[in-house]
Formats: structure tokens, C-alpha cells, sequence
């Protein structure tokens, strides 16, 4: 499938989803869309991806594409108007649209019609499925090895390191199967829950539903992690997705240089601290462990200074580190193993 990736005024930075579908989903993309960096191409901003030209509006994607996927999710997940003439584009042109926002597309009155005027479809990744009820415990039962990504922080890189870890372990001859329960996660899998869209007290289930019905036909199950304990928006998020997975292991996402917590002003508590911190909060269900830990590096220009970030970082959490992109997974791979 051709698909063009909206991330205006975020790409690459703050545009994970759209990262994240360049780097590892199945599709061929035509364009990404970001006005602030139009005229240059994905390689001129990051590297380990596919390449596509970036351009500045819909209007400016010169080949076909099958899809317009909104590859940004600003917190609260709203809809910036500033995308509609994009959106409207796309679907004028017959393209689905995609998008993993609180807000619904298939809500919107104007795209609706749109979409069904030409023939197109409005896929909204957070939209939950219905038939979802409590958590009752099964997680901690099944037969496979349950590895659950968490973090000092959101957005610091636990869909990559979880993605990475599943391609490694599949590489290796390893019965692997992949846990999505967010946007990126969904969209690159085509399957998934989106765990901060569900009712609260169904969230930690629809997390142990996937976990249960991955676990049936696999022998490691890598759960994506979400947001963070000491979150305060988001750390609901985090006990629901660690509770419901009930994992036999946690690998411990950390982006270097990342002092405060995204979007307050609250200094992240020693890095030291999080393995207990988490080792605690999942106690209850399981006994899990910090069993590896995945630095993000992407500020740091020379590997050298990587590498010792990367080492220092394993000396805090007591247990072997690397940066996932840069140096490969399998140092946390073999831990779990």
C-alpha cells in the first residue's frame, strides 16, 4: 500500500507515528507532509528509514497514494485544523485516512460525507472495540515468556525498543509475537488495542485479552509499553498495560538527556530508581524484573559518547543496556533469553 505521512511542523522529532511507520511498517511512502521541512527528504533528517521526498500539503504529492495517515498525535489528541485541507485532499482524491487521535475522524460530518462521496474510508486507530470487560487474572497463567517495554518517560522510545527486540528474536529463530497497544504500534501491526482510548476499568483486560491470544501462538510475546509512572497525565496508562500483561520480564526505556517529565515542569526522578519502582507496581500480578534496559541516544552525535552513555545508563539500572537503533538489540535479547 502507497501512503503519504502527515506531520506538520513535527517531523522528526516530535512525529513518532510517523517515524515509526517509515522505519517499520509495510507500506511504500509516497511523501510525508510537513510544511517547516518541505523541499528536503526523510534522509536529510533521519537515517535507518526508508526515503520520501517531504512536501508541503496534500496538493503537492504528485503520485497516487492508496492513504493519507496522520502521523502526529499532539497531547490530548485533538484534531489541528490547520490539517483539514489535507485531509479533505486526500479523501477528494479517494485515499483513506488514518489516524490515531482522540478525536474522530468518522465524526466529523464534512470527512464523513466526503468518504463515502468518493468511495474512501476513515480508519480512527483509537477507536476501541466494544466487547471488552474486566481483567481476570489470565496473563500470569499463559505458557510464554511476557516481555513488557516501560519507561522513565513517554516518548522515549518503547515502541521502538519493543519492535526491535520482536525483529531480533524472530531473526534468531525465536517464536516471537508483538503486543501493539498504541497508535504507531496498531498501525504498523494492523492489530492491536489502543489501551488509552479504553474505559478504565477495561484496560488493564483489553491488554490481557491480546496477551492471552498472542501467548496461544507464540513462545515470547512482546508487549509495547505506555507513558510512564510517574507520569501525571498518563501513568493510568502505564499500571493498566503493566497490570494486564502481567510480564515475566521488563526492559526499562530511557531517552538520554531527558531531565523533566514531557510537558511539566517536574524533574524525573533518579534513573537508579526505576527498576524498583516498577519491579514493586508489578508485584501484585507478577513477578517480574528489569531484566535490560533501552537508552535512546538520538541527541548524542559521535557513537563513542553513545557508547558511554549507553554503559552508564546500564550501571544505574543494574543490568545490561544498549540503544536499540544504533547498536542492535541483542545485548537486552539475551537477557531475556
Amino acid at each position: 500500500m502507497r501512503v503519504a505521512l502527515l506531520a506538520h511542523g513535527q517531523f522528526p522529532d516530535r512525529a513518532k507515528t510517523a517515524v515509526g511507520v517509515l522505519r517499520y511498517a509495510d507500506y511504500d511512502v509516497a511523501a510525508v507532509l510537513d510544511r517547516d521541512t518541505a523541499g528536503t527528504q526523510v534522509a536529510d533528517h533521519i537515517t535507518g528509514t526508508q526515503d520520501a521526498p517531504i512536501v508541503a500539503s496534500m496538493a503537492a504529492v504528485d503520485a497516487a497514494v492508496d492513504a493519507l495517515i496522520i502521523g502526529i498525535a499532539p497531547i490530548g489528541g485533538g484534531f489541528d485544523p490547520s490539517w483539514r485541507p489535507d485531509v479533505r485532499a486526500a479523501l477528494e482524491r479517494g485515499a483513506d485516512v488514518s489516524a490515531g487521535l482522540h478525536a474522530f475522524l468518522a465524526d466529523d460530518e464534512e470527512f464523513a460525507s466526503l468518504a463515502a462521496e468518493h468511495g474512501c474510508e476513515l480508519h480512527d486507530i483509537r477507536r476501541p472495540p466494544d466487547d471488552l470487560g474486566v481483567a481476570d487474572g489470565t496473563a500470569r497463567d499463559v505458557d510464554a515468556t511476557v516481555v513488557t517495554t516501560v519507561g522513565t518517560d513517554c516518548s522515549v522510545g518503547k515502541m521502538t525498543a519493543t519492535r526491535e527486540l520482536y525483529a531480533a528474536a524472530r531473526d534468531v529463530g525465536l517464536d516471537a509475537g508483538f503486543v501493539a497497544t498504541g497508535q504507531t504500534g496498531i498501525l504498523i501491526e494492523s492489530d492491536g488495542v489502543p489501551v488509552d482510548r479504553v474505559v478504565a476499568d477495561f484496560a488493564a483486560g483489553a491488554v490481557e485479552d491480546a496477551v492471552t491470544a498472542a501467548a496461544a501462538n507464540h513462545d515470547y510475546v512482546f508487549v509495547e509499553g505506555q507513558a510512564s509512572i510517574v507520569h501525571p497525565a498518563y501513568s493510568g496508562v502505564t499500571t493498566s498495560v503493566l497490570h494486564g500483561s502481567a510480564p515475566d520480564h521488563l526492559v526499562l526505556c530511557h531517552e538520554a538527556g531527558r531531565g523533566s517529565v514531557h510537558g511539566y515542569d517536574t524533574t524525573l526522578p533518579p534513573i537508579e530508581s526505576f527498576p524498583a519502582r516498577y519491579e514493586r507496581l508489578a508485584a501484585p500480578v507478577s513477578d517480574s524484573d528489569v531484566v535490560g534496559g533501552m537508552l535512546n541516544t538520538r541527541h548524542i552525535d559521535a557513537d563513542a559518547d553513545a557508547h558511554d552513555a549507553v554503559a552508564d545508563y546500564a550501571t544505574a539500572i543494574d543490568a545490561p543496556a544498549t540503544d536499540p537503533v544504533r547498536f542492535g538489540p541483542d545485548a537486552v535479547l539475551e537477557a531475556i533469553r
